[in-house]
């Protein structure tokens, strides 16, 4: 069940966490290749990818791990609602942030493959396709090959993909962003941040409408 806490104690302290963590390594391309996340990085934290206006009165922020079955599930499930009934009417700005749990030890390379496909634009394709199909690449003893395939499904430029993940361009920001979750309270996937409400749990659409509404409410006596 979904559990909220207050957070606007720990909104003091978000610009100046200092970012430090454990290391995950884990099967790249099969055998001997690895991604390791560093124990300590120097790059600053993600802000994230967005969607939505930004003048909407209400910002959603999703940690989330895209090797998490429960992630899978909302993203499937209750996303496309929220999206067209909270998103499109700009009524919230929607907020991803990387949060690869420990125990996943294929998280940490999808969410640098979402990376790298979000520097060419493409960010939330890949997104889905790491949501929808994540029972194939998760069993897969080579999931990067199957990446590559993804990356040629939402037409992004192959080589430079290639290289983005070649050069683990984005370990420390992607190491940084969860640290810096870690840092407010967040301890699970997924995780939101709705207004000042830190929600732990997948959640329904009605639930997530009326903490919506909540936090609308609260906006407006600002």
């Amino acid at each position: 069940m979904a559990q909220s806490v207050n957070l606007k104690p720990f909104y003091a302290v978000l610009g100046v966490i200092a970012v430090a963590g454990g290391a995950w390594i884990i099967s790249a391309g099969g055998g001997s290749s690895t991604i390791t996340l560093p124990e300590m990085v120097t790059a600053s934290a993600f802000p994230g990818y967005a969607i939505g206006s930004d003048s909407a009165p209400v910002e959603v922020i999703e940690y989330a791990d895209f090797q998490c079955p429960a992630c899978a599930m909302f993203a499937i499930l209750t996303a496309p609602d929220v999206k067209s009934r909270l998103v499109n009417s700009g009524r919230i700005r929607w907020v991803f942030r990387d949060y690869p749990l420990p125990i996943h030890d294929r998280a940490p390379i999808a969410h640098l493959a979402a990376a790298c496909a979000g520097e060419q634009g493409q960010f939330w394709a890949m997104h889905d396709q790491l949501f929808y199909n994540q029972g194939a690449w998760v069993q897969d003893r080579r999931p990067r090959r199957l990446f590559a395939d993804y990356a040629q499904a939402i037409g992004i430029d192959a080589q430079g993909f290639d290289q983005c993940m070649d050069e683990q361009r984005h370990l420390d920001r992607i190491a940084a962003t969860r640290n810096e979750g870690q840092q407010i309270g967040i301890g699970s996937t997924p995780s939101f941040i709705i207004g000042d409400q830190l929600v732990a749990g997948s959640i329904s659409i009605d639930q997530f409408i009326q903490l919506v509404e909540r936090a609308e409410q609260a906006a407006t006596r600002q």
